[in-house]
């Protein structure tokens, strides 16, 4: 599993996140409240909250939710006081981890992420301690059985993307956050459909795990996911192809 790609990473923490959607929905609100409190509720005018109820559709968010979600963010109802916070650290092996927060109460979440990371073998860092490590890219997921090769990097290509890779059973297609949205609705007007697209950090550069190491990564990242608090975990781990299907039947 190389270390820059997210498609690898998505699959096989998928079937743990799959049975979290309840939490899920609550995170969504969020992102979206936040959006459209800092850019109003027009996801025409506003970009961060077209991708935050793009997102919150592709997870099968309800509408009255979405709606209700951005009437609390444009102070139409009764919302929570939110703060947006990057939290970083390093985890079991060295490895690079940030984690994007949404919180009403940030010693409350400081605190106990703090002790998420103690816990799973790691530990939380001052800011900037990892962030150089990581850029933000727009990415692409489409199962490679659903288009051919050539059409799909004509297509991404002409409309500004940086790359196309095969990951797997997904090509992985990387682009800069810039042109996030042409090569989004290129993509929609070829009809390619993708199983997930979305602004994320990419890792520079990786550190390979053995088996032992994975498990406590992944644990420490599922732990973190766990937290209400948690908008999104980023980590610079890689695990070889060979030690995936065992990855995956644990978790």
């Amino acid at each position: 599993m190389a270390g820059h790609s997210h498609s690898a990473n998505i699959a096989i923490r998928k079937g743990a996140q799959d049975k979290k959607r309840g939490a899920l929905f609550g995170k969504l609100s969020r992102a979206i409240m936040i959006a459209a409190r800092h850019g109003g509720g027009d996801p025409v005018t506003n970009l961060k909250l077209r991708y935050a109820i793009d997102k919150a559709r592709e997870n099968s968010m309800p509408k009255d939710n979405i709606e209700r979600a951005v009437k609390k963010g444009c102070g139409e109802l009764d919302g929570e006081d939110l703060a947006e916070l990057v939290y970083e650290g390093y985890g079991p092996a060295g490895v690079a981890v940030m984690c994007d927060i949404l919180t009403e109460n940030r010693n409350r979440t400081a605190g106990e992420v703090r002790k998420i990371f103690e816990i799973k073998g790691g530990n939380l860092g001052a800011t900037n301690c990892v962030a150089w490590m990581f850029e933000r890219k727009g990415i692409f997921l489409v199962p490679a059985r659903n288009v051919e090769e050539d059409r799909l990097i004509d297509v991404a290509l002409n409309a500004g993307a940086d790359d196309v890779s095969l990951q797997g059973e997904s090509f992985e297609v990387l682009c800069d956050t810039a042109v996030f949205d042409t090569v989004k609705q290129a993509l929609e007007t070829a009809q390619i459909p993708c199983d997930r697209s979305e602004i994320a950090r990419i890792s520079k550069n990786t550190v390979e795990l053995d088996l032992e190491q994975a498990r406590q990564v992944l644990e420490l990242i599922s732990a973190l996911e766990d937290h209400e608090d948690v908008q999104s975990v980023t980590a610079n781990y890689s695990i070889p192809d060979h030690l995936i299907a065992e990855l995956q039947a644990t978790l």
